[in-house]
């Protein structure tokens, strides 16, 4: 009997350098992974809707009834992972890798599901960074204009073992907390690198003045007269009172002569 075609959402995942893992320490790889799927992987999957097709070692193939749902699950998944790993040296850390694609497929009478709409899935995630998700151009159409999250387009893309070159889109920092997409700054990294700038100019700015108070001005330019040579700074202040006496005394010679009186007893200008 031959399957049933239809469209679905595919996400594939796997677990990045997970031999490597299980080389290191078999026993606790696995407890941390059942741990993981019975926490976080498969209430995700439920809670959006998913249908778990099967598990290969490390690897997971789950249908989703709208791309929508799909990506939502992988960015719920892919943040928990980022909390578990917080402080974990990077030998320790379980990190998945996460494709989405839209694609026609085969479902069989034991509801696995088969066709290139599945390899297409499987072949996105091997180019995936860890801790990452990647659509395919069909799943991006989907979900681009009903989700509030931003993505990267990183050209097309010769998947293994696909005829035709495939347009991947990275999901981009910081929806997801470990997501780094080539050649593509994260927007906490950009405010972090701007802020270290303005602090950098802020102390440089400091050190000068300082520098300046330290070893005295040696001319200072009022706005409002001419250049004065000084020394230090106590100079600079009692050349200041000197030139504001002397504006004084100015006004109030002025004042005088306007306001003197005629021998007559009449104002004269």
């Amino acid at each position: 009997m031959s399957g049933t075609r239809k469209i679905a959402a595919i996400l594939a995942a796997d677990i990045v350098g997970y031999s490597r893992l299980a080389g290191a320490d078999e026993d606790r790889t696995l407890s941390r992974l059942r741990g993981l799927r019975s926490d976080l992987v498969d209430p995700a999957i439920d809670a959006h809707h998913g249908r778990l097709i099967k598990r290969t070692g490390d690897g997971s193939l789950i249908e989703f009834r709208s791309v929508v749902d799909a990506v939502r699950c992988a960015i719920e998944v892919q943040n928990g992972m980022a909390d578990r790993n917080s402080g974990l040296p990077p030998e320790r850390r379980i990190e998945f890798r996460v494709g989405v694609h839209l694609g026609d497929v085969v479902e069989e009478s034991d509801g696995d599901l088969m066709g290139d709409g599945v390899n297409i899935a499987a072949r996105l995630e091997g180019v995936c960074e860890p801790g990452g998700i990647v659509l395919s151009e069909d799943a991006h159409r989907q979900v681009r204009d009903r989700l509030k999250e931003s993505f990267a387009d990183l050209g097309e893309k010769q998947l293994k073992n696909i005829a035709r070159p495939v347009r991947v889109y990275a999901l981009t920092p910081p929806a997801i907390g470990t997501v780094q997409v080539p050649g593509v700054a994260s927007p906490l990294a950009k405010r972090a690198g701007g802020a270290a700038l303005r602090a950098g100019l802020a102390a440089a700015l400091a050190l000068a003045l300082v520098g300046a108070g330290w070893f005295g001005w040696r001319t200072w330019s009022m706005p409002w007269g001419p250049t004065v040579s000084i020394g230090s700074v106590d100079d600079k202040l009692a050349t200041a009172r000197a030139y504001r006496s002397s504006c004084c005394r100015s006004r109030t010679s002025v004042t005088t002569r306007t306001r003197s009186i005629s021998p007559t007893g009449s104002p004269t200008i």
